[in-house]
């Protein structure tokens, strides 16, 4: 097995793998110990733990769990920082930081199916797979990974059960084979479908409540070229268009919609992008189009300054990509830009002082228009504040016992950009709740994974096995040692009811 850094790739690619900003730590004013840590994206997490630790192999982390369990406290787990609903850290719980299990391999090139410790990121997966089959004419690649931003970690993707823009794809558990997970006591045990059952299906979309996942059996799919296709249309047919792309043989596609509320486009037009598997011999021209570091600052201040604009620049630089071809994973790839909104502060003045918040609504994939619709009507009549947006679709999830997907789904991501003052974000929560209202309306749901404002009745009525969850929490991890603030909301909030 080699070292993940081995991998790291120079130029373009290295500041996809960058250092996390200096914005993810704040020190103690008073001199207590500890550290202030924060997620990336919203940084609206910002947690005081007792101690962040880095355990450079599994050994040195089954230390740390005993030497807590030992202590009488409790750990919490983070991976690449990006979650926006507090699963990774934990108030005063000794935080393990997980990218110190980096490790990748070995390889099964018969099975398709690599190991990959539970602190890997994407972009070195990728670029460990690319190096170790370099030169095979048949290779294997990942099969999804989520979308926009590539520097999670693969325990924090099993963690939320994530998915990508496959069209005919269920979440992450699909792909996994099986894990290596250190629980509570401090024990390592292997789970799969077969063995170890319920952990399986307890930890993939568990959140990290249950344990560490040390390391996981990724199941791949062979390597191939898929060229995009790119129309602008209109979201009152896209059920159907979907569904015809489905048909004629593409493998992944979304639905990136106008966030011009100002406008007729809102919420009913935008740019539907999928991509259909072409023959191994396509050329992949080295100078075809690609919006660098600088075109998506640009666009991400449009986003918060003129939308109609935006959506005019966008839409031409996507229908100049129409016809391209890429590799089947560098095709999902989507580098995030660390604290854009400073960066773009001398454009956006005062709006850099919030972040975006998101959401993730579900609906019946046939209720997608008249959902949209009432989206539209509802973010006009309470006049949110849209940034970006995209249609997705997902397959059931028939394992995990928190399963999100429980049906087959139309995904709708909202983002909101939100001020940190407290009535600014009371605002943007009574938005996400009213949009959790329309997709009840249409036998819908929600992510868990984004925020915590949903109603206790909405959280029941979208995730009902989310009492069963919590039981199995407190049976398989008595003391509670796995915690985070996440956790604590919910079990105080489910406790109270």
């Amino acid at each position: 097995m080699l070292k993940r850094r081995e991998f790291l790739v120079r130029g373009a690619q290295a500041g996809a793998l960058a250092f996390l900003p200096s914005s993810c730590f704040w020190p103690r004013a008073d001199g207590e110990k500890g550290t202030w840590l924060n997620d990336i994206h919203s940084q609206l997490n910002r947690t005081h733990v007792r101690e962040l630790v880095r355990p450079a192999n599994v050994d040195e982390l089954q230390a740390v769990v005993q030497r807590v369990a030992r202590d009488g406290r409790a750990v919490s787990i983070l991976g690449g920082r990006h979650a926006m609903g507090g699963q990774q850290f934990g108030t005063e719980t000794i935080c393990v930081d997980a990218g110190g299990l980096d490790q990748i391999g070995p390889l099964d090139s018969k099975r398709g199916i690599v190991e990959v410790e539970g602190g890997v990121q994407w972009p070195e997966l990728i670029a460990w797979l690319r190096s170790a089959q370099r030169g095979s004419p048949d290779g294997w690649g990942i099969v999804q990974k989520q979308t926009g931003a590539d520097r999670l970690s693969m325990g924090g993707a099993l963690a939320a059960n994530a998915h990508g823009r496959g069209l005919t794809l269920a979440p992450m558990v699909g792909d996994v084979e099986a894990f290596t997970l250190l629980d509570a006591r401090g024990e390592l045990r292997r789970c799969s479908r077969t063995e170890n059952s319920d952990w399986f299906r307890l930890v993939i979309g568990g959140y990290g409540l249950f344990g560490v996942v040390t390391s996981v059996q990724l199941r791949l799919m062979p390597r191939g070229k898929l060229q995009r296709v790119v129309e602008i249309g209109d979201t009152k047919n896209l059920a159907e268009r979907i569904e015809e792309r489905i048909a004629t043989g593409f493998t992944y596609g979304d639905f990136q919609y106008s966030t011009d509320i100002g406008g007729d486009t809102f919420l009913r037009r935008g740019v539907f992008s999928c991509y259909r598997p072409v023959d191994a011999d396509t050329a992949i021209p080295e100078a075809q189009s690609e919006l660098g570091r600088e075109d998506w600052l640009r666009l991400i201040a449009l986003a918060h300054l003129d939308r109609r604009e935006l959506f005019r620049r966008y839409t031409e630089y996507y229908q100049s990509t129409s016809g391209q071809v890429y590799w089947s994973e560098t095709n999902q790839m989507a580098e995030y830009i660390d604290d854009y909104h400073q960066l773009l502060r001398p454009e956006i003045g005062a709006l850099a002082d919030g972040t975006e918040m998101i959401s993730e609504l579900y609906v019946p994939r046939p209720a997608i228009r008249d959902f949209l619709e009432a989206v539209r009507a509802d973010m006009l009549q309470h006049r949110a504040n849209p940034i970006y947006g995209t249609i997705r679709w997902i397959d059931r999830d028939e394992v995990t016992v928190l399963a999100w997907a429980r049906q087959p789904w139309a995904c709708v991501i909202v983002n909101l950009h939100t001020a940190h003052d407290q009535a600014s974000l009371d605002v943007t929560a009574e938005h996400f709740r009213r949009l959790i209202d329309r997709a009840r309306e249409l036998d819908g749901s929600y992510y868990l994974t984004y925020h915590r404002w949903a109603k206790p009745e909405q959280v029941v009525a979208c995730h009902p096995r989310f009492g069963e969850f919590l039981r199995a929490k407190r049976k398989l991890d008595p003391d509670e040692r796995f915690q985070s603030d996440w956790y604590t909301f919910y079990r105080e909030m489910f406790g109270s009811a």
